[in-house]
Parts: C-alpha cells; sequence; structure tokens
C-alpha cells in the first residue's frame, strides 16, 4: 500500500480527521455500540495484507472509521477516557491484525521502561492490548499487549482466571513514537490460536489501553474495577463481539520443535560425584492441531535446562513451601488442568490451605533433584461447552538419584453451565513414589458458579486412594466470595482427612478443618484528593483436627490506603494462635517444645507505585513469636530503573528471633540484574543468599529468540555451602549448559 501526504502528516500527529471532516465522514463504519453498553466490531478484510513497522502510514487507516470512546476502569469507573485512543482491526488469508493510536496530553510523561518479553514490570507502563474470545464462550481467551518501546507479552486465560503468563506462541509487533503519543500494529497468525471449525467466526473481543503516569486504565467495553486492575482484562464476559472475520480453511496445523543440548555439570552431593562431567543430549516437542480446536501435544527426552532456578524462601513454620511450576510444557494449556476453585501451580498460586489434586512439579522433581522426563504426551481441547484435557507423561529411572521409572496419569473434564458456571471433573494416577509402596490414585468432583458481576461460588469432594492407607482420604471445600468494589464478603469451610495424600498433587497441611470468613469495606473518598481508595478489612480463619481439637486461629484487622500515584500504605494487628503436638525444629538446633502459643504481631508496609523508577514495598513485623519474640523487615517487588534496557530487583528478609532456647537471625537476600537488548533477547543473573539452608547460589541467562519460536538459551548455575567446616564457601553443585532449539511450522 502506498503511502500519501495525508497519511504521512496524520503520522506525524499534524493532521487529525475530526467527526466534521470530509475525510471522517466518508470512512467506512466498523463499530456499534447498544444502550446496554454492548459494542460489536466488524473486522475488515485487507487481500494484501499490512505490513507490519508500527507507522499506520497506509492508506487504510484513512479509509476505516477508528475504533474508540474508550471508558475508564479506573480512577473514574464508566467515565470516558481521558487520553482518546484510535484502534482498528484487519484481517488477511493468515494473519489477525490489531493496531492503534494511542494519543497522549503528556508524553514526556510517559512510562516505559521495560523490554523484556513477559515480566510482570510490563504491567506497570503504558501499554495498548488486545483480548480474543476465540470460542466466543465468555470464559476463555488470548491476551497481547505491548509497550511503546516495543516490550510485548501474551497470555493464555482460562474461565477468567489467572492468566498463563507463561504461554507464548508465535506472532509479532511493532511500535513507533509520534509527537503527542504512540502507535502500535500486532499481526497474530491464525495458526496461534486455537477456534471453532467453521470459516464465518464471531469472536469475544476486548481492547485495554493504560496510561500509567497518570493511573488510568480504560477499555473498549465497561469492565468493573471491583475486579482491580489486574483482574480487569479477565472479564471476558464483560468483552464485545467481533463479526465479519473469516479464517483460512482447515490445514494440518503441525510444529515440530527439536532441540540440542551441551553442557558441563558438577555435583558433589551425589552418592557417586560428579566432576565436569560432560552432557550431550538432543529431544523435541511435536505438536498437531486434529482440528482448529483439539490439540496433540509429544514430548520427547524433554529437557529444562533454560528455567530459572527456584527462589529462596524463609519457612519458620512447620508447613511445606509451595514452588510454582517454571516449565514450558507443563505450563502449555496449565489452565485446563486448573481444579477445586483454584489455579494450577504456576498461575498466582500456592497461597492457603487448599490443596492440589494435580500439581505438575511431583512430575520429574524428586524434591530439588531432576528425574529423566523420557516422553510425554497431552491433548487438549473444547467441543462445544465441554473442555477436556488428558496428559500422560513417563520418567526414567536415574541411580544417582535411586528413582525408580515411573508413570503420570492425569484426566480432566469439564462442561460450562449457565452464564459464567461449570461442573467438571478430574482423575490422576501415578504408578510409584519415592518411599512410598504402590500405585496412588486421585478422584474429584468441582463446580464454579458465577452469579452477577461479583458473587462465586466454588465447591469440591476429591478423594484419594493409596496402597497400606485405607479410610480418612478425603478432602471438601466450599467457598462464598462476594467481591465488589466497595464491599467484600468471603465465607469458605474446607476439610482434609489425615490420609488424604494425592501423591501428583501437592497438601500444604493434613487432617485440618478450616472454618474461616472475611470482611471489607473499601470506600473511594472524594474529598481527599490524594487517596484513591481505603479498605478495613476483618477476617478470621480457625482450624481443628479431624477429631475437632483447636490447633491454629488467626484473627487479623488491618488498615490499607491507596494513592491515586497507586502507592500503597497499610497497617494490620495480627491475634494468632498456634497449638504444637509434637516438638517443631525451627531452624538446625533450636526446637520449640510442645505446647499452646499466643502471638499478637504488629504489620507495617508501604509500597511504592511500580511505574517509578525506583519501587518497591517494604513491610516490618513485630511481636510474640512461640514462647519469645519476633522482629523481621523484609523487601519484596523491588525494582531500581538504570535504564529502560538495564533494571536491578533486589529482595530482602530478615528475621531477629529471641527464644529461650536461642537467639538467632535468619535471612534471605536475592538479586536480580537483567539486560535486554530487544525484547526478544535478554541477559539476566540473579544471586542469592539463604542462612538457614546455608545457601549461595547463583544462576546467569542468556535467552535469545533468534527466530520466532526458535531460541538459544546459555545458562550458567552453582551453588555453594555458605558455612562449611573450614569457614570458606564450598561447591556443591555446578553447570553450564546451552541449548538451542528450531521451530518449524509448515
Amino acid at each position: 500500500m502506498t503511502k500519501t501526504p495525508l497519511a504521512a502528516a496524520l503520522l506525524a500527529g499534524a493532521v487529525c480527521a475530526s467527526p466534521g471532516t470530509a475525510a471522517a465522514q466518508s470512512r467506512e463504519a466498523v463499530v456499534s455500540r447498544d444502550g446496554s453498553g454492548g459494542v460489536t466490531v466488524r473486522a475488515v478484510h485487507l487481500p494484501g495484507g499490512l505490513r507490519v513497522d508500527g507507522r499506520l502510514d497506509e492508506e487504510i487507516y484513512l479509509a476505516v472509521e477508528p475504533i474508540g470512546d474508550f471508558v475508564q476502569q479506573e480512577p473514574d469507573e464508566g467515565r470516558p477516557a481521558t487520553e482518546r485512543t484510535e484502534a482498528w482491526v484487519f484481517f488477511d488469508d493468515r494473519n489477525i491484525y490489531v493496531a492503534a493510536r494511542c494519543w497522549d496530553s503528556r508524553p514526556d510523561r510517559r512510562v516505559a521502561n521495560e523490554m523484556r518479553r513477559d515480566t510482570s514490570q510490563l504491567r506497570q507502563n503504558d501499554t495498548f492490548a488486545v483480548l480474543f474470545d476465540t470460542f466466543h464462550d465468555r470464559r476463555n481467551g488470548y491476551l497481547f499487549y505491548a509497550n511503546p518501546i516495543g516490550g510485548l507479552a501474551d497470555s493464555q486465560i482460562t474461565d477468567e482466571g489467572p492468566p498463563n503468563t507463561d504461554w507464548n506462541t508465535v506472532w509479532d509487533v511493532k511500535t513507533a513514537i509520534f509527537d503527542q503519543g504512540w502507535t502500535i500494529e500486532i499481526a497474530i497468525p491464525f495458526k496461534s490460536l486455537r477456534y471453532q471449525p467453521e470459516p464465518e467466526q464471531t469472536w469475544g473481543i476486548n481492547l485495554r489501553r493504560v496510561v500509567r503516569w497518570k493511573n488510568e486504565w480504560s477499555y473498549l467495553t465497561q469492565v468493573p474495577r471491583a475486579l482491580t486492575t489486574f483482574r480487569g482484562i479477565l472479564k471476558i464476559s464483560s468483552a464485545g463481539t467481533l463479526v465479519g472475520l473469516r479464517v483460512p480453511t482447515s490445514t494440518r496445523n503441525i510444529e515440530v520443535k527439536p532441540y540440542v543440548l551441551g553442557g558441563v555439570t558438577t555435583d558433589r552431593t551425589l552418592a557417586q560425584p560428579l566432576s565436569n562431567d560432560v552432557t550431550r543430549r538432543a529431544g523435541g516437542d511435536f505438536r498437531y492441531g486434529v482440528t482448529e480446536n483439539l490439540t496433540a501435544d509429544l514430548t520427547l527426552n524433554t529437557d529444562f535446562a533454560q528455567v530459572e532456578v527456584d527462589e529462596q524462601q524463609v519457612n519458620l513454620t512447620r508447613f511445606n513451601l509451595f514452588f510454582p511450576e517454571k516449565r514450558d510444557f507443563f505450563l502449555e494449556n496449565l489452565g485446563v488442568f486448573a481444579f477445586a476453585g483454584r489455579a494450577s501451580a504456576g498461575l498466582a498460586a500456592g497461597t492457603g490451605d487448599t490443596p492440589y489434586l494435580f500439581f505438575s512439579r511431583r512430575i520429574g522433581l524428586d524434591d530439588v533433584r531432576t528425574v529423566p522426563l523420557r516422553v510425554g504426551a497431552r491433548m487438549t481441547g473444547k467441543s462445544g461447552r465441554l473442555t477436556y484435557g488428558l496428559l500422560d507423561v513417563h520418567t526414567g529411572d536415574d541411580s544417582t538419584h535411586t528413582v525408580d521409572p515411573a508413570n503420570f496419569l492425569v484426566f480432566r473434564a469439564k462442561r460450562d453451565i449457565f452464564r459464567r458456571s461449570s461442573i467438571g471433573g478430574m482423575v490422576t494416577h501415578r504408578t510409584t513414589t519415592p518411599g512410598v509402596l504402590g500405585t496412588n490414585e486421585g478422584y474429584g468432583v468441582d463446580t464454579a458458579l458465577g452469579f452477577y458481576e461479583n458473587v462465586r461460588i466454588d465447591a469440591y469432594l476429591a478423594k484419594t486412594q493409596s496402597d497400606g492407607r485405607a479410610g480418612n482420604d478425603t478432602s471438601y471445600r466450599g467457598a462464598f466470595d462476594y467481591n465488589a468494589d466497595r464491599y467484600g464478603l468471603q465465607v469458605e469451610q474446607l476439610v482434609v482427612e489425615p490420609n488424604f495424600r494425592p501423591e501428583i498433587g501437592f497438601v500444604r497441611r493434613p487432617d485440618m478443618r478450616r472454618s474461616a470468613g472475611l470482611a471489607r469495606f473499601s470506600p473511594r473518598p472524594a474529598s481527599l484528593h490524594p487517596i484513591r481508595k481505603v479498605t478495613f478489612q476483618g477476617n478470621i480463619s480457625y482450624i481443628t483436627n479431624t477429631a475437632n481439637r483447636l490447633d491454629s486461629r488467626d484473627q487479623t484487622g488491618s488498615f490499607q490506603t491507596e494513592f491515586t500515584n497507586s502507592d500503597v500504605a497499610g497497617v494490620s494487628y495480627i491475634d494468632t494462635f498456634e497449638r504444637l503436638v509434637r516438638p517443631f525444629a525451627i531452624v538446625p538446633g533450636v526446637v520449640v517444645p510442645i505446647g499452646a502459643y499466643d502471638f499478637h504481631t504488629v504489620q507495617l508496609s508501604y509500597t511504592a507505585g511500580q511505574q517509578r523508577p525506583v519501587s518497591g514495598g517494604v513491610v516490618y513485623e513485630q511481636g510474640p513469636f512461640y514462647d519469645g519474640d519476633r522482629r523481621s523487615i523484609s523487601v519484596n517487588s523491588a525494582r531500581v530503573q538504570v535504564t529502560p534496557r538495564v533494571s536491578i530487583e533486589p529482595s530482602l528478609t530478615v528475621n531477629w528471633i529471641e527464644l529461650p532456647q536461642s537467639t538467632f537471625t535468619t535471612s534471605v537476600v536475592r538479586g536480580r540484574a537483567t539486560f535486554t537488548v530487544t525484547p526478544r533477547m535478554f541477559f539476566s543473573g540473579i544471586a542469592q543468599y539463604n542462612s538457614t539452608a546455608r545457601s549461595v547460589s547463583s544462576n546467569l541467562r542468556l535467552r535469545w529468540e533468534y527466530l520466532p519460536g526458535s531460541e538459544l538459551f546459555v545458562v550458567y548455575t552453582d551453588d555453594y555451602d555458605s558455612a562449611p567446616p573450614v569457614g570458606i564457601p564450598a561447591l556443591r553443585n555446578r553447570a553450564l549448559v546451552v541449548k538451542l532449539n528450531r521451530l518449524f511450522r509448515p
């Protein structure tokens, strides 16, 4: 398409076709709004496609009326956006295109300080996003967004739940800056999406514009601000309708992604230590689109050497810590396997006592050691109102880890009911478990019921069967959640019986009955301009064992202030009761005796908005701790912007504990540095110190997506004992790995 002087002038911001001009009156209309706020957008066919360069200088932008009239979610729900956004949706025989011109009254205050793909910091920038509900079921979708300097992110959304930000697909985006704002063009191949097998398509669509310097979030359609800025785009049921879209005729959608790997490993913690052991390995993934909405995946000799190491944590409780899933194969389509009203591993998970019937980290990991994953297969799809997933993985033996081969099987099916509700079931099977005789099976049914805009009810019933364990092997939960902007109310009942052991799942706290409630009041005082919202909240958790013995009780009262600049200050008072029925080794060499203990903790916190060059949160706590006292300070989610390409993320947690048995300090210190060469190439390094684990470790990574979907990784990892008998840090393990994969997509 040729450029014209008028198009060039429009790009420069010198010309803007207003509704009264001849250019605007002759434009093709593509958007309509009804009286209830519903929006319908018609996609425009481009036989010759679109050159994606971010400049918006083709004739089509003058010929087609832009999509506008965005409405605010924050700060003034339902009011017109204060900064103008113009958007377009096009398609050809291969791609769907979304473009936007984002006008800005103060372009000098634009926030664009992150280029790395998929990082959470990208949400704290000025961004433009598109959401596609490709099955038009008002529950599931794909999200794509980018900032003015080309930082990009994509994610997959299941049942309006937390986004799977580790989902990556092939797409392209380019941006450009002009005097009065910035522009963006996005191209997404139809092969990168899943949809119904009809040539004429109707999808759901929503568009989001974030002007971070004024903390304004606006959408094509109205999104309740009660959902918060994080969850707003997830409200797929609030999306508009996209019509006029024609997809390519069905073809065999095949992807092949082989890899080769070479490395050197030293591990002195094994029974037979390794020293500079050379590793050579090859494998790969194969994907076959059985239909447009059914996908089969196969992985062979899978390796996860490129995955960043787990972040160290402080554990001063007697319960298991949760570490999220980070491995690509298990993160793909992870939301399909979500069960019991909560996300699967890796999706904003790990808090609370609700167990997981399926937790993918139990596959291929024995404690902190990896177990060879020989072959895995997965099939996921959606047919009408039914969503289903099947996962079958076989792990190999490893003489150095004394782990036997095992097979893992998971089947999940879920049916949509009503407008925003579902009912489903899950079955899991594991052949062998280290240290446990026989097989293990798990079964469960669950439901998620959504009513009105703000009411949700979750319930599940699950059971496990293990050789040698009979009876008391059930878990169930019922939860009611009313979550409006001004008021909130939650009530929950959870039971986990002593023999409920999902050996392909995760149980933080066995043998418990938990009754909990929460009440919240969050007014927005219009007379206090610096303050956007204040929150008063009280909650209680009452936990007994299944014989009705009180084991734990938490009562919390908190007050929080959110400022218009997105800073947040809070204060909380926590009254805790804990009963120890056996001695508890809180750290090596320090044991808390059997007894009943009361804690009364005061917590102060302040979080600086992440759009700032220096941001992060500080939390200070003080109060009784078992039969002594504890003070703690933590710095979390901190980030220092050196340049838009270079950032440093420090983290710190220190506990000063005084008990009759001992006085000691626990510390976890972590620092991450990132240098982003381009949005698809970055260097990152993380260094960690954990005083309790006596560990000093580092992890350095280069990730380069040299072609769409094809990557080169160079990874170095080490771990030292920080307090050996001789007083000099002693090497435990070290590895250097180079991994190259290549995506073939006929």
